[in-house]
């Protein structure tokens, strides 16, 4: 009997087989014994056969092997080949969503719209970096009609990698925003980056890239594109006239929306006005109309569709026995997306006085981290709020070059004691928005306090 070739069988007929938390192993799951922040997976072997794991990849020769443990001598090798060979099968359409900030929020999006009439496969969480890619290329299901995998980058040559791997036919480039700035310096190298996902030796199978081009940086990938065989630029803005908002008429209670969708009027209602929202349902609209599908489904089911956790999702909690809403933005943040979130919040048709601004900091700025740190705290003293509790060491040496602002600002270095001040503080049906780059404390206090619904 060859174990690996049964192993190998099994990942590529099977569809989201593949896990590297134990935790979530269930009967049939391939459990990946990788080398974690706190611990090595091959800890976890046993449990996860007891869990019902099929198979399990080691790299530890002390395992005895057998039909259910696999040793390999270089796991992400093997998987990279094993990809390989699974996505060289896959018969079905292509999509690859790179960009600054909104890949999770697009994949999702668009997914929830294409799974309404089609049998899809999708990334899951924010697996959009080399191991989140090759799990999600195992994981995908060779029979569905598309695939969709978001392509991440914190340095420079990841994009074509990970692009070599995936080879979308479909392609979309969300923005060019100031992340990753301590690797990449300048955002005209980000753009130069995202590039990458489309240009031909990296990638022959494109086909069609979605722009939305606001800034210099994002004008830099449309020459880029330009200059491209074989591939179709579409653009979601009203110098494209095809896919643009074409009016936001705002009411006291709503948001009327007006889309044109190559001269075909579509219009909705919202209640809360988020355009990177409705910039998503654009890139929908126009991935729809070029594929020719049913763009009625669109509208149909737009209502039934929920922000992705840390990224917007509300909650309702009890602090001190009183009601209050979260607004969870804690997955990530850089200095474009806070502004867009406090003016999003500055924005809800709620007293002021009942909303409690929480920060983190943001991360991986480079040697411009204070200076954007300040900045962000001078807009935010534009607007007036209950309170702007701040943690994290950016904030805290960028507030003291604050001079004399209008918001209470309160720096809390840790997470008992902003809880401490809040129990003292919030009022029943007052509303918290957080937000913060993944990883800082203010991410993992917001993990804890989301545990009391």
């Amino acid at each position: 009997m060859n174990t690996k070739l049964d192993f190998e069988n099994y990942i590529i007929s099977r569809r989201n087989k593949v896990k590297i938390s134990s935790k979530e192993i269930i009967e049939g799951d391939i459990f990946l014994a990788l080398k974690g922040k706190n611990f090595h997976g091959n800890k976890f072997i046993k449990s996860s056969i007891k869990k019902g794991a099929k198979f399990c990849i080691t790299d530890n020769k002390n395992f005895t092997e057998n039909k259910k443990i696999i040793y390999v001598k270089n796991i992400y090798n093997y998987l990279n080949n094993l990809a390989i060979k699974k996505r060289s099968l896959y018969k079905g359409k292509v999509i690859g969503i790179t960009g600054s900030a909104g890949k999770t929020t697009l994949k999702e999006t668009l997914a929830f719209f294409l799974k309404k009439n089609h049998l899809i496969s999708y990334s899951q969480k924010s697996y959009n970096n080399k191991l989140g890619v090759l799990i999600s290329l195992l994981n995908m299901n060779l029979k569905s009609e598309y695939s969709i995998f978001e392509i991440g980058t914190n340095n420079f040559g990841e994009i074509k990698n990970l692009t070599k791997l995936v080879q979308p036919s479909e392609i979309f480039i969300t923005n060019i925003q100031s992340t990753h700035l301590e690797n990449f310096k300048t955002k005209n190298n980000i753009a130069k980056e995202k590039s990458d996902i489309f240009i031909t030796k990296y990638n022959n199978q494109k086909r069609r890239v979605y722009l939305n081009v606001t800034n210099k940086e994002e004008k830099i990938i449309w020459n880029k594109a330009v200059k491209q065989k074989n591939l179709k630029i579409i653009s979601i803005n009203k110098k494209s006239n095809k896919y643009f908002i074409k009016e936001i008429i705002s009411r006291k209670k709503y948001h009327k929306v007006i889309f044109s969708i190559n001269k075909k009027i579509i219009s909705f209602e919202i209640n809360c006005l988020i355009m990177f929202r409705l910039i998503n349902m654009l890139f929908c609209y126009a991935f729809f109309y070029e594929n020719m599908l049913n763009i009625n489904s669109i509208k149909k089911n737009y209502r039934f569709l929920k922000p992705v956790d840390g990224r917007g999702l509300n909650h309702n909690i009890i602090i001190n026995k009183m009601k209050v809403k979260i607004i969870d933005e804690s997955y990530n943040a850089n200095p474009d997306t806070m502004v867009q979130s406090v003016e999003y919040f500055n924005n809800l048709k709620v007293d002021n006085s009942k909303k409690i601004l929480i920060l983190g900091d943001m991360n991986e700025l480079g040697k411009n981290a204070i200076i954007m740190h300040l900045k962000l705290l001078k807009h935010i003293d534009k607007f007036s709020f209950k309170n702007v509790i701040l943690c994290g060491e950016f904030f805290r040496r960028s507030i003291k070059k604050l001079i004399n602002p209008n918001n209470e600002f309160k720096y809390i270095d840790n997470k008992i004691n902003i809880m401490k001040f809040l129990n003292k503080k919030v009022h029943k049906n007052d509303i918290i928005m957080i937000k913060c780059s993944n990883s800082t404390v203010i991410n993992n206090f917001t993990k804890d306090i989301l545990k009391k619904r």
